[in-house]
Parts: structure tokens; C-alpha cells; sequence
């Protein structure tokens, strides 16, 4: 998955690896994470498939600077894998599992559990204000509305989603201290 991310980044126009960590740190990070050896790992993975390439920029008195961009092939895979028929929704929640067996605690230890959800609910939350300002940003840089307007539906999925988790969390504070 992270190697499609990257491929949709680096159709937007070329891109070195710590530029892809920026905008990927904001914009998918809040939905996908990924650390920076991650990112170049997948960088020489795509670069061995020949779905990008990669040109030197030599530098005197620091490294020399690679800069990445789609090939055409690259671009094949990422408008496949687009249309693959997988939705990408998933029913492994590794909270959920955790929850099905809190049974094994007390209630006040658990309340406690769904308090930390709601708080990293609302941090998640309060971080998604910054993002707007992100959009715009790089809507600017690569000069395509047609593209933000996407951008802007994932951050309403992961709004609602996070809103979502902490009702849950906050009803389920609300049973246990009923019990």
C-alpha cells in the first residue's frame, strides 16, 4: 500500500525522498504511517520495478540529491491498482480485539482504556485542523482543484471516523460506570 501512496505522490511531479516525507507526513500520514526508512526503502523497491526513476543532482559540500519521479510503467501500476476491483475496507480492528477480552480487567481499568481512546479521538481531531491549510498548500504547488476535492473527502472520512470512535469510547465510559 505504501508503495502505491508513493506512486500517487510522485504523480503529482517529481519529488526527492524527503520531499515525498514532508508532503506525506501532511497529508497521508494521518491516515497511513510511515516512517522515513520506510519511505526509502520503497523508493529503491519502485526504482528496481522501474516504476520511477531516479536522477542525481550533485552538491558540493553535501550529499548528492536524488530526485524521484513516476515512469510510465509506474504510472500504469498506480492507475491498476486504482482500479482494482479490492475496496481496501477491512474488518481487522485491532482495537476491537483488545476490547472483546477487557472483560479480564476491572471496570476501572477500562474506563480508563476507553478514556485514553477518547483523548487520542480528540488529539487525532484537533490535529486535523492544520490540514485545510495543507490542501491548499499543495493545491497551489501542483495546480489541479480537481484533485483537492479528493483530498478534501479523505479528510472528511477520517474526521467522521475519528468522531465516531470517540461517541463509541465515550458510551461505553458511560456502561461501565452504570454497571
Amino acid at each position: 500500500m505504501l508503495k502505491h501512496g508513493i506512486l500517487g505522490l510522485l504523480n503529482y511531479g517529481e519529488m526527492t525522498g524527503y520531499e515525498i516525507m514532508e508532503v506525506f507526513r501532511d497529508s497521508l500520514n494521518y491516515f497511513w504511517d510511515a516512517k522515513t526508512s520506510q519511505i526509502y526503502r520503497e523508493l529503491q523497491g519502485l526504482e528496481q520495478k522501474e516504476w520511477v526513476s531516479k536522477r542525481v543532482v550533485p552538491q558540493s559540500g553535501k550529499p548528492d540529491k536524488n530526485i524521484y519521479s513516476i515512469t510510465e510503467l509506474g504510472q500504469r501500476e498506480l492507475l491498476r491498482w486504482l482500479a482494482d476491483d479490492d475496496l481496501g475496507l477491512r474488518i481487522k480492528t485491532p482495537v476491537l480485539m483488545k476490547v472483546f477480552f477487557l472483560g479480564e480487567r476491572s471496570a476501572d481499568e477500562n474506563i480508563r482504556y476507553f478514556e485514553q481512546i477518547k483523548e487520542k479521538c480528540e488529539l487525532f481531531l484537533k490535529s486535523l485542523e492544520a490540514v485545510p491549510r495543507h490542501i491548499d498548500t499543495y493545491n497551489k504547488m501542483i495546480g489541479q482543484e480537481d484533485k483537492a476535492l479528493y483530498w478534501q473527502m479523505t479528510v472528511e472520512y477520517g474526521r467522521r471516523s475519528m468522531q465516531m470512535q470517540r461517541e463509541w469510547a465515550q458510551d461505553c465510559i458511560r456502561r461501565l460506570e452504570g454497571k
